[in-house]
């Protein structure tokens, strides 16, 4: 590329920025779902292989935003893509994510006088713990991942650094970091056989990392309580009996916020609490999955809300919580984050050694660098579309967006109750107790078995609104779930309960 060519490149560059902008700003038209004919007009105009010379960069925007851009789904776009939980990115964190492709920060070491990237993901921390309500002389240390998943490996490296401590501590051990010496070796001289999450009704990914921490898929053992109203709630006894194995170094993983449901395992400070007093007893981690029901505590105190922020109370009694930006906080993909009350036992685990080119000579400090709290040593700087959110918005246009999308649900689950072709899930014995529990999700089927088989497609087929097809205790089901802050009651209210009307006809 020549100098005359980079020069050009740049003006470029802003001007395909403001073209983005305007396609982000505009309404959704084509539908939540691209129709055949786009997907397979947009399939066919991809290369089959690499041009020598280039079609040019005014060429390759029109391919993109002509041929692949109708591609997509609405599931940022559109207030009525109620699939993945995607939210849909504020206006003050789509232009703070246009300023993070342009500037391009590397955000891996903390350097002061190279860059205030790692001072602003710091401040952006803290301004979460804030949202949540959560003590910032305890919880302003983590990192930010790039979703869930990420956050909740995250946990469960840091439990099974402590937990095989903990077990190693009892045998008098000296050499018990699991990050420095090695997991068979810890495990061997602490007199260990194996590791367990133990947990009810968890997020697919904590089996996922339960996997590649060694613990095994298998050993994520659902102590839930048989025969109760709450299918997440814990079986104390059942818990304590896992806990007490003296072969076993356990993580207990409460899912706030459970994704087919959006209930909550635990109701109240006091549940929290015996969970707490648990752990403590027998050495135990105590891990949260938040990323949907972590924003319950943005909710206010109202009788409205009372069960919803019960779910999250007591969360501040846990070891480390995960979030998710790209849900509820609607921020771009990828985005999650992962809080801890240990400053120092991410860094137990992730610290990256042998490496002097990376720390520049700088000093002490008291922000970390995040290479040494997280997985990546190389990473979008992914706090900036958060700091500007939550600055834009604050605390109260969080707590706006989350009652109209908690009283949406409220009243699609109120609806659903009484119609004729429908269920609402999990099955409760009134209305009241229904919507009391209703968060963000909303569960149903339909009560005829052949449209129930096909359910979810017939009504994406729309193209008006998408659905996440599920099952609830082995029978197909749908999922609608709210989370893009463009949600509104009554608008979409009418476009889902049409929708779903047209459907059962």
């Amino acid at each position: 590329m020549e100098p005359k060519d980079i020069e050009q490149s740049s003006h470029d560059q802003v001007r395909l920025q403001q073209d983005l902008w305007e396609v982000a700003q505009s309404p959704w038209k084509t539908g939540v779902l691209p129709n055949p004919e786009v997907l397979s007009r947009a399939r066919e105009s991809l290369p089959r292989s690499l041009p020598a010379d280039g079609i040019g960069f005014d060429s390759a925007k029109r391919h993109i935003l002509e041929d692949i851009v109708p591609a997509f789904n609405g599931g940022s776009i559109s207030p009525n893509y109620y699939g993945f939980v995607t939210g849909g990115a504020t206006p003050a964190a789509l232009f703070a994510d246009n300023v993070v492709s342009v500037y391009d920060q590397n955000v891996q070491v903390h350097l002061s006088e190279h860059s205030i990237a790692t001072d602003v993901e710091s401040i952006a921390l803290g301004l979460l713990v804030d949202l949540f309500r959560l003590d910032r002389n305890e919880w302003h240390n983590g990192t930010f991942t790039t979703g869930a998943t990420a956050a909740n490996l995250l946990g469960l490296a840091c439990g099974r650094e402590f937990a095989v401590r903990a077990a190693a501590d009892k045998k008098g051990i000296s050499n018990h970091s699991v990050g420095e010496w090695g997991l068979f070796e810890v495990m061997h001289a602490s007199g260990l056989s194996g590791l367990q999450v133990l947990t009810t009704l968890p997020h697919s990914s904590i089996g996922k990392s339960a996997g590649i921490l060694g613990f095994g898929r298998a050993n994520v053992v659902n102590v839930c309580r048989d025969g109760s109203t709450n299918p997440l709630e814990f079986d104390l006894e059942k818990l304590e009996r896992e806990l007490s194995r003296p072969d076993k170094a356990s993580i207990v993983a409460v899912s706030c916020g459970e994704v087919n449901t959006g209930r909550f395992a635990t109701a109240g400070s006091t549940k929290m609490q015996e969970l707490r007093d648990l752990c403590d007893k027998y050495g135990a981690w105590l891990h949260v999955d938040g990323a949907f029901g972590l924003f319950a505590r943005v909710l206010d105190d109202s009788p409205e809300f009372t069960s919803i922020r019960a779910g999250s109370d007591g969360l501040e009694l846990a070891d480390s919580i995960t979030g998710d930006g790209h849900k509820l906080l609607n921020v771009p993909y990828d985005c999650g984050f992962f809080l801890t009350r240990h400053r120092d036992e991410a860094a137990n685990v992730f610290t990256n050694p042998n490496a002097a080119y990376l720390t520049g000579g700088a000093g002490p400090s008291s922000i970390p660098s995040p290479l040494n709290i997280g997985i990546e040593n190389s990473r979008r700087f992914r706090a900036l579309p958060v700091y500007a959110t939550l600055l834009s918005y604050g605390s109260v246009g969080y707590r706006s967006v989350l009652e109209r999308q908690t009283r949406l649900a409220r009243k699609l689950s109120a609806w659903l109750f009484d119609h004729p072709e429908y269920n609402i899930l999990p099955e409760t014995s009134s209305k009241a107790a229904q919507l009391d529990q209703t968060f963000m999700i909303v569960l149903f089927s339909a009560k005829k078995d052949d449209l129930n088989q096909n359910l979810a497609s017939r009504i994406n087929a729309t193209s008006k609104m998408f659905v996440s097809g599920t099952s609830w205790q082995g029978r197909p089901a749908c999922r609608i779930a709210i989370s893009n802050w463009r949600a509104d009651e009554e608008r979409d209210f009418e476009l889902v309960t049409g929708v779903l009307d047209e459907v059962a006809r």
